[in-house]
């Protein structure tokens, strides 16, 4: 933040983000909670496919996102333990035709709140999105789908981090591998730990109540 909006580094006050004290104090009855609104089955877990955005690819409405996935793949390998819950980056408009993985692939719209998302889903397949800062508080697998890996780095916006060592799971180009490491059940806790103890190390649940004090504080203080 210091560096890309040039804020110095006083004014900035490190204490966790508080939207997301809701992934350290939430409850059972929370979750199913969710699952009822939302309609999905309780006698599968989810997995949560969180994709970003791309610069290159919009029309007049706005941005459209390509899916480059295949569901149908998705469903043999994994259909069995998982349901996949499909939320596209909010500023994505196009519509995606889902019905050939009905009650296999439940599509979210891309204006829902993701912290929901985040409490439901057992796993998180991603990509670029930042996503997975969120939801590794929780302490479950990340799997980084980077299917247009050479082009997004080179062509379209890079990284600020080296993603080979300082994501919180591997960087995984080839879908069936992707597929088969969620089946077995193949991910590295030990990395999503180091990740956690580097950049959230804040997040305890009680960030909001550390702002409110710190600007209350201030006012008093005035």
């Amino acid at each position: 933040f210091q560096t890309s909006f040039r804020i110095n580094k006083e004014r900035l006050i490190e204490t966790g983000y508080p939207r997301n004290d809701i992934l350290s104090n939430y409850t059972k009855e929370d979750v199913e909670t969710i699952k009822n609104r939302m309609h999905l089955p309780h006698d599968k877990k989810i997995l949560l496919y969180a994709p970003t955005w791309r610069d290159n690819s919009f029309n007049m409405k706005g941005y459209t996102f390509k899916l480059e996935v295949n569901f149908k793949k998705w469903q043999e390998v994994l259909g069995d333990e998982y349901i996949v819950v499909f939320k596209p980056h909010y500023l994505i408009v196009n519509d995606f035709n889902l019905d050939e993985v009905k009650d296999f692939v439940y599509y979210v719209n891309p204006q829902e709140d993701i912290a929901d998302l985040y409490l439901i889903a057992d796993a998180l397949v991603t990509d670029y999105s930042s996503v997975f800062f969120d939801y590794a508080i929780l302490k479950r697998p990340i799997y980084f789908y980077m299917y247009d890996l050479e082009n997004y780095r080179d062509e379209l916006r890079g990284f600020y981090l080296d993603i080979y060592k300082d994501l919180p799971g591997e960087v995984i180009t080839d879908e069936n591998t992707l597929l088969q490491k969620i089946h077995t059940h193949d991910f590295d806790y030990d990395r999503l730990i180091g990740f956690n103890e580097r950049f959230n190390n804040h997040e305890d649940g009680q960030a909001s109540k550390r702002v409110i004090d710190i600007l209350l504080g201030e006012q008093h203080g005035a």
